[in-house]
């Protein structure tokens, strides 16, 4: 198999799993989109060199990075307001979870937000997700104990799935 059709190959199978990870990053599918093809670009272009190691780590990186420089750019920390939902006694299915969990992430900073989708939608250890933030170890389990809280807040609905995550 020639390096062109390697790479595509390896596109086609990971293209979806790196969408989910820009989209929950994000927040927003377009921006997601844009993140994944430009990371797509970047795999491409040093596709020889990355085809025998991780190319995914590389192209999760270039997310994770592409995105934090965009929200440096567009920084503002704006929380918003959830609606309180605290009538749980008809109960919740998968895509209504689902919703309530988006919604509840869309609370949280950008910084919290990537935290929480490294560490627990990608499952990434501390120090993975700490060097692909360009931060601290300490400051990733700071974010994730301020995130976790103001999921809490935010979701009550969510609290079993939350106490799993601690």
């Amino acid at each position: 198999m020639d390096e062109h059709e390697a790479f595509t190959q390896w596109a086609g199978e990971r293209q979806l799993a790196l969408l989910r990870t820009a989209v929950l990053l994000t927040g927003d599918h377009h921006r997601a989109e844009d993140l994944v093809q430009e990371a797509l670009t970047k795999v491409a272009v040093r596709w020889r060199r990355l085809r025998d190691g991780n190319p995914e780590a590389y192209a999760r990186r270039v997310i994770v990075r592409d995105n934090i420089s965009w929200w440096r750019k567009h920084r503002r920390e704006l929380v918003t307001d959830v609606p309180d939902r605290t009538d749980t006694s008809d109960g919740y299915g998968a895509s209504d979870r689902r919703r309530l969990l988006e919604d509840a992430l869309g609370a949280l900073t950008a910084r919290q937000r990537a935290v929480v989708v490294l560490r627990y939608y990608d499952d990434l250890p501390e120090r993975e997700t700490a060097a692909l933030l360009g931060v601290s170890v300490g400051t990733v389990k700071s974010q994730t104990h301020l995130a976790l809280r103001r999921l809490r807040e935010a979701a009550p609905e969510l609290a079993d799935l939350l106490q799993e995550l601690r």
